[in-house]
Order: structure tokens, then sequence, then C-alpha cells
């Protein structure tokens, strides 16, 4: 292997080691901790980490072409695959732990409102 090419599996290799030592920090090492609530919370501070490494201005232009939540998926998984291997990764990893955990949310929020239904006052 080059240098340089060790030199940049060594960057990516730290970034998904200090990301895998967040996760464990933040939700414990069989993730025991996380919850849709923290985990929610976790991604939006994640997010925000990573906007302010970046120079410039903290200004979003949006330019989304795709119109349904399909074409937006597809396009997602199309940039996903010219990303490093590391971010790819976390990318994936982030956007699976934040779909699951708003699934379960959904499922409890449906369980209590078959428990209790809606409440009519008189």
């Amino acid at each position: 292997m080059a240098d340089g090419e060790r030199s940049q599996f060594d960057g990516e290799s730290k970034k998904l080691d200090a990301f895998r030592v967040a996760v464990r920090k933040q939700f414990g090492s069989g993730l025991e901790k996380a919850t849709p609530a923290n985990v929610r919370e976790f991604m939006d501070r994640y997010q925000d980490e990573i906007f302010q490494q970046q120079p410039g201005e903290r200004r979003f232009e949006l330019r989304e072409t795709k119109t349904t939540y399909e074409e937006i998926l597809k396009d997602f998984f199309v940039k996903v695959l010219d990303h490093p291997s590391d971010e790819a990764l976390i990318m994936l990893w982030t956007l699976a732990f934040d779909l699951s955990f708003f699934n379960i949310e959904q499922h409890a929020a449906q369980r209590l409102h078959t428990l209790f239904g809606e409440i009519q006052e008189p």
C-alpha cells in the first residue's frame, strides 16, 4: 500500500473511531441507553457538529430536484456510493439508527392510542 493510501485510510479510521466512541459514550456499549428521544437529540447534535466543522457561512440553500420520497432516497443512496467508506458507513448507520428508533416511537404511539383511544370530553 502506498503512503498516500495509508494516510487516507488512517484518516478514515480516525473518523469512524471517533464516531464509534461518541455513539458508545451516548448510548452505552450495547446501546442499552438508546431511546427514541435521545436518539433524535444525538442525531441533531451530531449533524450540528459536522456542519460546524465546515468553513464558511451556516446558510443552507436547498436545491432538491426530486419530488417524491422515493426519488429523494434513491438520490441519497447514489450519493453515499461516492463518499469515502468511513463517511458512507456513518451516513448509512445514522440513517438506519434514526429510522429504526422513529419506527419504535411510532409503534409505541399506535399501541398507546389503541389502549386508550381518544379521550372524549363530555
